[in-house]
């Protein structure tokens, strides 16, 4: 049923005469931006092989990622197309594919269904309890798109999407919940709730005059960002308490393990450095590179260190 569901969703979108290349889809969801997530479910998933007992499955691996491309596919799509009538007011996101006409709202949201149905389809073969988490999973990444609707607390939502990264891949792997991967959750949750906080400073006027959500909106620039502060100083904590577990349970990391996490944090100190209330130029820096190498270092270096 499954994939007959998933076929009629592909003949739909292959129906319709608004497709578009490809890359129009990519650029629609921001495909480049997997980057933040991605390597934390790499994390998750070598943790889970070592604690199952050090052997990998290639399988398995292919399956964490495409189920991160799925599901990530339909959530920054359907915000997207959920979001066009706002996108297309905001002088700041009148060039995105939807508003600008590049990709149709019809193509937007069969290309949704399309990655949802994957995405379930591919737990199916990894096992039962991703299976059937994996609607859970689908409605908080699908439903952080209405939270700015009704409260601030959005950026929490989107950061709870992404932190079901590193523990979905353990859960592939193990089929068993753990602190080590529910301490970098936690991280993941509010490292990315507190940079998409610096990252609606942008939109705090836009925001409060259609009465749209977000922490400085509603707090203001100045008190959004110290919230951001004590977000990060809070995903510090986490990522010492995760490394710490780590190290313990598995004796084979090392100084590998501790740069990582060094280097992840004093980056996030450093796009603190680079935001001010009064000075939004940066915004951009601290956004998509700072957090973007953070991650892909630290991803790194923990996945190095476990091979070892």
């Amino acid at each position: 049923m499954i994939f007959d569901a998933l076929f009629s969703s592909t003949k739909l979108i292959e129906a319709d005469a608004s497709l578009l290349p490809m890359k129009n889809f990519l650029s629609l969801i921001k495909f480049s931006h997997t980057i933040f997530a991605m390597p934390f479910a790499m994390v998750g998933f070598f943790v889970g092989t070592t604690a199952a007992g050090g052997e990998m499955s290639w399988q398995i691996l292919l399956l964490v990622i495409l189920c991160m491309v799925f599901a990530r596919s339909a959530a920054m799509a359907f915000n997207r197309w959920l979001d066009r009538d706002i996108d297309a007011a905001n002088p700041r996101t009148q060039i995105r594919e939807i508003p600008a006409g590049l990709v149709s709202p019809k193509a937007a949201l069969m290309f949704v269904i399309a990655n949802c149905l994957l995405f379930v389809a591919t737990t199916w073969f990894i096992n039962p309890l991703c299976f059937w988490l994996s609607p859970v999973a689908l409605a908080v990444v699908l439903g952080y798109s209405y939270t700015k609707r009704f409260t601030w607390l959005c950026h929490v939502v989107l950061g709870l999407g992404l932190s079901l990264a590193p523990l979905g891949a353990y859960l592939a792997v193990t089929g068993r919940f753990d602190w080590i991967p529910i301490f970098y959750s936690g991280a993941v949750l509010l490292w990315v709730a507190g940079f998409d906080v610096i990252y609606a400073l942008q939109d705090e006027d836009f925001d409060r005059s259609l009465q749209l959500y977000s922490m400085p909106s509603f707090f203001g620039k100045k008190q959004a960002l110290r919230i951001s502060e004590w977000m990060h100083l809070g995903t510090a904590i986490l990522m010492v308490l995760a490394a710490r577990h780590l190290a313990s349970a598995a004796p084979q990391t090392g100084w590998l393990l501790w740069i990582g996490t060094g280097v992840f944090l004093f980056l996030l100190l450093y796009q603190h450095l680079l935001v001010k209330p009064n000075n939004l130029s940066r915004v951009n820096l601290a956004f998509f590179t700072t957090n973007g190498i953070a991650s892909l270092f630290f991803g790194t270096m923990v996945v190095v260190d476990l091979l070892n």
